[in-house]
């Protein structure tokens, strides 16, 4: 008799119950401090790489429970305000000979070492080597395989290079990252009114690729973009030790990246807040970090992570105060770390005090 819960089947349901996946549901995709429901947020995201990784998995006979949990697990590492608050995290750790911030590692580094979720390690590769941020024509995995080769990949990338997956279900989840983000995001600052409707400079040829009605652009631009990268993978990857895009598709998602860049990423509407977000960061790093060097029990990072008893006894011991404070802010929600800051920050009010 088969096994009912196969080891990938496994490692997406750990995932799935951990409690870095139930903060997902309030972590930042690419719009942070906006007030609008109907903007992406991890917890969506991850569902989409999921559902896209699965679809491609399905058409090139591969496994959809590997793919599946990698895609669940592959954002846990992201910090509030997204990209941006990774480069701010990242600055601060430097001050403390702590290695560059990078959300991929931290996500190994949450199921793996923080909650010590036993999972395989063709799925904490996967998670691993997702960066679907970079763009390449086509992608073979690394097959070397073992724990050697999976801790050098960790160094390979904390020194800033892109290691491939090992198994072609992380490469299919690595492309689908781009193509889950790519018509999302365009479709996000629409909505919030970051870009027009008719997309503005919005290269013709892409427009023309993708299929996009000129009268009616904000329709179905998600969808179109998911649609035809999905049948163009499928189509050059089929057969293959390779997950590829055709050049004309290659050609357009480039194209379309720098677009999002020009137009989101960088929009100077997006990032006004930034030195505040950088001074928030910096308060509340040096808050938890005495208060860890001081002992203090009573303090939420005592309260809300060290003590816990899902929070690994190894890394307790193994890891610094540096580290645990970098680690506690990294796992916040946004909103969290919104209150956070401001119970830092505030003085609070009482009505009455308590005689002794």
């Amino acid at each position: 008799m088969p096994a009912l819960r196969p080891p990938y089947y496994r490692d997406a349901d750990r995932i799935l119950h951990s409690k870095s996946f139930a903060r997902y549901i309030d972590k930042t995709q690419v719009l942070f401090l906006v007030d609008n429901d109907h903007i992406t947020h991890r917890v969506l995201h991850v569902q989409l790489v999921s559902k896209i990784s699965r679809t491609i998995g399905k058409a090139l006979r591969l496994n959809e429970d590997l793919l599946e949990a990698i895609a669940l697990g592959h954002d846990i590492g992201h910090v509030p305000y997204g990209h941006r608050g990774e480069t701010i995290l990242s600055n601060i750790g430097k001050e403390y000979d702590l290695p560059d911030f990078k959300h991929n590692v931290q996500s190994v580094h949450f199921l793996d070492d923080i909650e010590d979720k036993d999972l395989t390690i063709q799925v904490l590769d996967g998670i691993l080597c997702h960066n679907g941020e970079v763009l390449k024509a086509g992608l073979k995995p690394n097959r070397n395989r073992g724990w050697d080769s999976y801790e050098s990949k960790i160094k390979a990338i904390s020194n800033g290079e892109d290691p491939m997956p090992m198994t072609l279900e992380g490469c299919v989840v690595r492309v689908s990252d781009l193509v889950a983000y790519l018509g999302r995001d365009l479709e996000d600052a629409i909505e919030v009114g970051l870009i027009k409707k008719h997309l503005p400079d919005f290269p013709d040829e892409c427009k023309d690729f993708f299929g996009f009605e000129p009268e009616n652009s904000l329709y179905g631009i998600n969808w179109l973009i998911i649609d035809t990268l999905v049948k163009d993978i499928i189509n050059n990857s089929f057969g293959k030790d390779e997950i590829a895009f055709s050049s004309e598709a290659h050609r357009c998602v480039d194209k379309c990246k720098t677009y999002n860049y020009e137009y989101i990423y960088k929009n100077s509407q997006l990032l006004k807040e930034t030195k505040k977000i950088e001074r928030m960061y910096k308060i509340t790093f040096d808050h938890f970090l005495s208060d860890l060097c001081d002992d203090r029990k009573d303090s939420l990072i005592y309260e809300h992570m060290i003590d816990l008893d899902w929070v690994s006894e190894n890394y307790k011991r193994s890891s610094t105060p540096a580290e645990k404070v970098r680690d506690f802010l990294s796992g916040m929600t946004d909103r969290y770390f919104d209150n956070t800051f401001k119970q830092i920050i505030i003085p609070q009010r009482i009505r009455n005090f308590s005689a002794k």
